[in-house]
């Protein structure tokens, strides 16, 4: 295939919601759409033996929720798609921000009922500091929600982006009959008995009569038309520059769970989202369509995907160039050349060996323990792309294995855990007995700790909170640093040797820095190490 045409057929994009917005959903009717799965899974019924595509962890499969990104990859209509399905709750928070750096844009799921939520709106400002275009796909509108041009104004005020709807709704709830697409003119009918039955109708515009005969309610009609009135004098005009900065998000309205406006969303987001875009690097900007020398850069790994086979992925975000099957590459961390003999491509937790692939392409390679997320690799000169987001841990355990003779598996199990960022482990320094602590983003990160490690690496262990709520890496002159050391309490290393000090509260950490002007105190460590 020639290379451009490869490279422009690609879209790579990120679905961020609230927990319960119905992305999930939304991903996998997606996946149904692209011919990729033939039936959608189900989170909500427990007794149901289905589960969703994407939560492959056993774990998710129980509790209804995802806690770890997964890959979801399908074709349609000549576009080469890849979905990167994150964990919604904000627990898992920095698994998420990480997989947002491999994305080219994303997708803002909403629930008409309850607007933008505490979640969306961190995900929002990670998606707004990289200037990605950013979908909106307002959902449930087959449930009683709040009124669209209220929404739209929650937007604004909320989150500081203008909207564009590309559709408006015909009714809500119970009252729901419709979508209305103003770029192609077309009426989708909503179908309460028959939810996945959509009848879609083309109109020479909304005064169309045979709009008033397909709805056949004078008053619903006569409103949406008010509405669509209001909307074409006082709304913004549609802008594609202004998506395409992130300024203007286009607004889809629609319900997941019954299929309704998914497919008008698939095929609008496609002619508009854009192809892969470039990456900033020590060497300047990394252009996909001008750079044809292979790159990419480990943005997650993820141990026991197939637990039969103790495995081990690093999910590698393709930047420039072609791939093909054992080539050889440049780790420019390590400083050594790799061949990558068995790269696969995923849906979910299934894969498949791949041949090649572009700019734009998620693959994943066996991981020996070689990889470290934000690790680049490169065909060609030498350079690397920036850091990836990393949070300072605010809750903290002391862990201990309950067995002792299970140690060498508990020990493995942490080490793998920590790499692919599932957990930040540190150890006790200048103590007698030196302790291993863990620190994480969010509380439920420990419960999904203690059952990855009791289920994938058969280890029973025992967490004891510790009062922390704060971690500072610290840094500063020789001198000062060594007297630091010797009166500074609480002090612990992380997995590359550095000093980070542990506060219980923001007035112990104010009183540290004020004491010790030599030293400064990061909320963050960069996860590349020069190690």
């Amino acid at each position: 295939m020639d290379y451009k045409k490869a490279v422009q057929s690609r879209r790579t994009f990120a679905i961020i919601s609230h927990p319960d917005a119905g992305k999930t959903t939304l991903t996998e009717k997606l996946l149904l759409f692209g011919g990729a799965i033939r039936e959608a899974g189900s989170v909500k019924g427990k007794k149901n033996s289905k589960h969703a595509m994407s939560d492959w962890m056993e774990i998710e499969k129980q509790r209804g929720i995802s806690v770890t990104s997964s890959v979801l990859e399908f074709l349609y209509d000549g576009y080469h798609v890849n979905i990167l399905d994150t964990p919604g709750h904000e627990d898992f928070s920095e698994d998420t921000y990480r997989t947002l750096t491999a994305a080219d844009s994303a997708t803002m799921l909403i629930d008409a009922a309850k607007g933008v939520e505490a979640q969306t709106k961190k995900l929002f400002k990670v998606c707004k500091m990289r200037g990605i275009p950013i979908f909106t796909f307002m959902n449930k509108l087959d449930r009683q929600g709040r009124d669209p041009f209220e929404l739209m104004e929650e937007l604004e005020n909320l989150l500081g982006i203008r909207s564009y709807p590309m559709g408006w709704p015909i009714g809500m709830g119970q009252s729901f009959s419709g979508v209305y697409d103003r770029h192609n003119k077309k009426l989708e009918l909503y179908n309460p008995e028959n939810p996945k039955e959509i009848d879609v109708i083309q109109l020479t515009g909304p005064d169309d009569p045979k709009l008033d005969e397909a709805i056949g309610d004078e008053g619903l009609v006569s409103q949406f038309r008010e509405e669509l009135e209001l909307l074409d004098v006082a709304g913004d005009e549609f802008a594609p520059e202004l998506i395409a900065k992130g300024e203007l998000t286009p607004i889809f309205f629609g319900s997941a769970i019954s299929s309704f406006g998914v497919q008008t969303f698939l095929e609008h987001f496609l002619s508009l989202s854009p192809a892969p875009t470039p990456r900033e690097s020590s060497k300047g900007l990394i252009e996909p369509l001008e750079n044809q020398s292979f790159s990419g850069f480990i943005f997650k790994i993820q141990a026991n995907m197939n637990p039969a086979h103790r495995d081990r992925i690093a999910f590698l975000r393709i930047t420039s160039g072609k791939f093909e099957r054992g080539m050889s590459v440049k780790h420019v961390r390590v400083g050594k050349n790799l061949k990558l003999a068995q790269p696969t491509q995923f849906l979910a937790q299934s894969r498949s060996i791949v041949d090649e692939a572009y700019a734009g392409d998620i693959i994943g390679l066996f991981d020996p323990g070689t990889f470290r997320i934000g690790d680049t690799l490169v065909e060609g000169d030498n350079f690397e792309f920036d850091e990836m987001p990393h949070f300072s841990p605010e809750f903290f355990s002391a862990i201990t294995v309950k067995e002792a003779l299970k140690h060498k598996s508990y020990e493995k199990g942490l080490q793998q855990l920590t790499e692919e960022g599932a957990i930040q482990l540190f150890k006790t320094y200048n103590r007698f007995v030196e302790q291993q602590i863990v620190g994480v983003v969010g509380v439920l990160q420990f419960e999904v700790l203690e059952y990855r490690l009791k289920h994938e690496y058969h280890v029973d262990i025992q967490l004891e909170r510790l009062p922390f709520s704060f971690a500072r890496w610290a840094d500063g002159p020789t001198e000062a640093m060594e007297a630091f050391k010797k009166t500074q309490r609480n002090l612990v290393t992380d997995r590359d040797g550095r000093i980070v000090v542990l506060f219980e509260n923001e007035f112990q950490m104010r009183t540290a820095i004020d004491k010790y002007p030599e030293i400064k105190f990061y909320e963050n460590s960069f996860i590349k190490s020069k190690s």
